[in-house]
């Protein structure tokens, strides 16, 4: 397993701000030589700690500036339904993330879509047929002060 010191969590957090970030300039950066700064993400990389890298989206100018988080509850606690639901919002591109959670309620989603309307008909057309689930709960997006996604 690769040790995650005090350089590695410096390389991961320069990443994580700017994964296009050129070598030379991260290992300005971290205070190392290129050659060993690039052996240090190449081994990050292999350990699967750094799982990829991907540009960070304007939803807004996309037509997907309209974000809902959704707490979604199932009537049965089964395995069967929890892989009916996954199967379900895998196939909704409106659905950005999907997170199975303890608590109150089984799912959180977050959903982008263009505007209310669009969300009324993810709502009503996507969830609201799907027979596993019992109770909705939106909450829709003001504002993101921090969002560090990568």
């Amino acid at each position: 397993m690769t040790e995650i010191d005090g350089i590695n969590s410096h390389i991961l957090r320069e990443l994580s701000r700017d994964g296009r970030i050129s070598n030379l300039e991260l290992a300005e950066r971290v205070g190392l030589s290129p050659s060993a700064c690039l052996r240090r993400v190449q081994e990050l990389e292999r350990s699967g700690i750094i799982k990829g890298y991907r540009a960070v989206l304007d939803r807004s100018l996309l037509g997907r500036g309209f974000t809902v988080l959704m707490a979604v509850s199932l009537s049965e606690h089964t395995k069967d339904q929890q892989r009916a639901f996954e199967r379900a919002v895998q196939g909704a591109p409106e659905v950005l993330e999907c997170h199975n959670v303890t608590g109150a309620v089984e799912y959180f989603l977050r959903v982008e879509v263009a505007d209310l309307a669009a969300f009324k008909r993810f709502h009503t057309d996507v969830l609201g047929t799907l027979p596993q689930v019992t109770s909705i709960t939106s909450y829709v997006v003001m504002d993101s002060p921090k969002d560090d996604r990568g």
